[in-house]
């Protein structure tokens, strides 16, 4: 059977422990916080929490996955033929999320040069995009508190809005007398910049986005005395896509509540969209 973010929050209901030092702990120890995290979700997802060996993890993700991620290009993973996954923590819940030299996207789209060509590759190279899920954890100091994962088209605008200004820095720095442009995948970079033309200058976006559990926090009332709290924001379009099976075991979990509201466009505010939020709390 085939997994998704619907069997993901189903089978995140079942977990007992969010300590992540206890999940990885012994000769499974591992102490970055955001590796923890992203393996985490991994293991939910592909149900694999209770298997030790970290190489034996990595194969029975192997089953699910077509993509398992690298430090250096987005995204962290991605299901076989499915949705695309961005992992990020936060650590006491702070406001803003570092998304570094990407900037916020609404879908995987296979033509974006900051992923790999490995990425592009999988299930055949037969895709265009892929839907974008936004895993945002929240840690206290180990301990995971809250998870949201944010469906990109709720919470990024299209690619346009984000490339317009690098386009215009871009193209005022080429306008500057006596400096030489080269080509790059960052914003620019200016080559012979002194005299002796042993100076170059590589000017690079670093961008940030506002964190869901502020964005959407008017959509939920966090219990003070919940020790872990999950959220998931999808457009119902997209909720409605799953198959009838995956819906039907959500929503005769009891653990589960499922809620249908409106948010915002992304690309325009004055619009507004129906969304489906599913939630659960321990």
């Amino acid at each position: 059977m085939s997994v998704n973010l619907l069997t993901f929050i189903n089978n995140l209901t079942e977990v007992e422990e969010f300590s992540l030092t206890d999940i990885y702990s012994g000769s499974n120890r591992i102490n970055n916080v955001g590796e923890a995290l992203e393996l985490f979700v991994k293991d939910v997802l592909c149900e694999s929490l209770s298997i030790e060996a970290i190489d034996a993890k990595q194969q029975k993700h192997a089953e699910q996955l077509s993509y398992l991620g690298n430090q250096n290009n987005p995204p962290d993973f991605i299901i076989k033929n499915g949705d695309a996954f961005e992992v990020k923590k936060l650590i006491n819940t702070p406001n803003s999320i570092a998304l570094n030299s990407s900037y916020p996207k609404s879908k995987l789209r296979r033509d974006d040069s900051k992923i790999s060509q490995a990425c592009r590759e999988v299930d055949g190279g037969n895709w265009s995009e892929k839907d974008l899920v936004y895993v945002v954890g929240s840690v206290d100091e180990t301990k995971l508190k809250t998870l949201w994962l944010v469906y990109g088209d709720c919470y990024a605008a299209d690619k346009e809005t984000y490339e317009a200004p690098l386009n215009q820095i871009s193209t005022h720095l080429e306008s500057l007398p006596n400096i030489e442009v080269a080509d790059t995948n960052e914003i620019s970079r200016l080559n012979k910049v002194d005299p002796l033309g042993l100076t170059y200058l590589r000017v690079r976006g670093m961008w940030g986005i506002d964190a869901p559990h502020k964005v959407f926090a008017s959509l939920v009332s966090e219990r003070a005395e919940s020790d872990f709290s999950a959220h998931t924001l999808m457009l119902t379009e997209k909720y409605q896509s799953f198959s009838p099976e995956d819906i039907q075991q959500l929503e005769t979990n009891p653990k589960i509540t499922i809620t249908p509201v409106e948010i915002p466009s992304p690309n325009n505010p004055a619009t507004y969209l129906s969304a489906t939020l599913i939630s659960f709390s321990v």
